[in-house]
């Protein structure tokens, strides 16, 4: 049989067939750096790929930064104005701010509200007071009318111009009265803030919120002693809050707080003579 003429093998050539070969003259050998894949994302920068995500270097970016010539101006100055962003800050409050603020304006004679607000004022509060005040004066105005009529067996009828009137009557105040302010105290060299002064005027309005639910009651007296009360809070509050300030416009600021305290009890009278009145 074959069994005895196997040839023996050298142990040395065990490792492969096919024996090393030398590298020839000129050639470069290349030699790869040690990865560890193990790890991910690597922890290190290696080569031209970074290990922050972010696009190529020779990326387009043209999506991603302004174009001089777009047809989407960056808005800025008077474009600022018409814009949502530029009255966000001014309705920056929760209800609890709100609620902080009517109290204050229930005591006049505190005279700190313009320090309080005066790093935050806001037009959120001044609103919905005005809101509640023209939707108060409507309502009840309407259903004291309508009670009048039916215990006199009249016909009644309703008045829509209650809502107009009482809309105008508080919107057109809170607004025109505070630019005039401004106006006039930026002529005599002691400006206000603008914002400031219709958050002042728009709180001063609210201690009318219950004097207009105490005019149901039928007595005439009472309702002038309401009304006298309400304008004398309101215009404590408006005028001891501006006093200090208005100091620094000479020797006229008397002329303009005490201008200040009569407008404010003429609103007063206004409403008594209009929403405090019910006549059959």
């Amino acid at each position: 049989m074959m069994s005895g003429n196997y040839t023996s093998i050298d142990n040395q050539n065990v490792a492969g067939s096919v024996p090393a070969v030398a590298d020839p003259p000129g050639h470069v050998a290349v030699k790869f750096t040690e990865s560890n894949l193990q790890t991910f994302p690597p922890s290190g920068s290696q080569g031209k790929i970074s290990g922050a995500a972010g696009p190529p270097r020779d990326a387009d970016d043209t999506f991603s930064k302004a174009q001089s010539g777009s047809d989407a101006p960056e808005q800025g100055g008077w474009f600022r104005t018409f814009s949502i962003a530029a009255y966000r800050p001014y309705f920056d409050v929760d209800t609890s701010d709100v609620l902080e603020r009517i109290k204050d304006s229930l005591f006049p004679f505190r005279g700190s509200f313009t320090e309080k607000t005066a790093s935050n004022p806001d037009l959120y509060g001044p609103f919905w007071i005005c809101t509640t005040l023209i939707f108060v004066a409507a309502s009840i105005g309407t259903f004291v009318t309508y009670l009048a009529h039916k215990l006199q067996k009249k016909e009644w009828n309703y008045d829509i111009n209650l809502v107009t009137w009482s809309a105008g009557l508080f919107y057109g105040y809170v607004t025109i009265v505070p630019v005039a302010l401004y106006i006039i105290l930026k002529y005599f060299s002691a400006p206000s803030g603008l914002v400031q002064l219709f958050c002042l005027y728009g709180y001063s309005l609210s201690v009318f919120i219950p004097a207009l639910g105490l005019s149901v009651i039928p007595q005439e007296i009472f309702r002038w002693v309401v009304a006298g009360v309400a304008g004398f809070m309101s215009a404590t509050f408006v005028a001891l809050n501006l006093r200090n300030h208005i100091k620094s416009a000479g020797e006229s600021w008397f002329l303009i707080v005490a201008g200040i305290f009569l407008l404010q009890l003429a609103l007063a009278l206004v409403l008594k003579l209009y929403l405090f009145n019910v006549t059959v």
